[in-house]
């Protein structure tokens, strides 16, 4: 699903670009979620069609998508938008198997600016000892 659902968002960015809230692009979406509702059934509102947009333009280089991920993994990356942190968020989530909720627990806990926190006092104390 992931993969079709990153395919359906490169199709709708390519006919809508960076305007889908555009009257063309609103008329487009509309249309589609009509169409893709009646073919394959529910999921396929405006707005998940937006987030489908949304999902292609952060990570747009498929064969970087990860098969360990959901959907649901990649709705709650799309949140974070510091793009370094969302790359580490999806590395560990699927390294580490993290389910929905423990991913969602990390990154509302800051886990990313937590590691780098940890990592600029290691450094800073190796600094002052070197320096003695």
């Amino acid at each position: 699903m992931v993969i079709t659902y990153w395919e359906i968002g490169e199709q709708i960015y390519k006919a809508c670009g960076e305007n889908d809230r555009a009257e063309y692009g609103k008329k487009l979406l509309d249309y589609l979620s009509e169409q893709l509702t009646v073919e394959f059934g529910k999921g396929f509102t405006v707005r998940n069609l937006r987030a489908m947009r949304q999902f292609y333009c952060l990570f747009p280089i498929r064969h970087t998508l990860c098969a360990e991920l959901s959907w649901s993994h990649y709705r709650l990356l799309m949140r974070v938008q510091d793009e370094q942190a969302r790359t580490f968020y999806a590395e560990e989530c699927a390294k580490s198997a993290w389910s929905v909720r423990q991913l969602e627990r990390q990154i509302n806990t800051m886990y990313y600016q937590r590691i780098l926190a940890s990592q600029d006092r290691v450094a800073s104390i190796l600094f002052q000892c070197n320096a003695y």
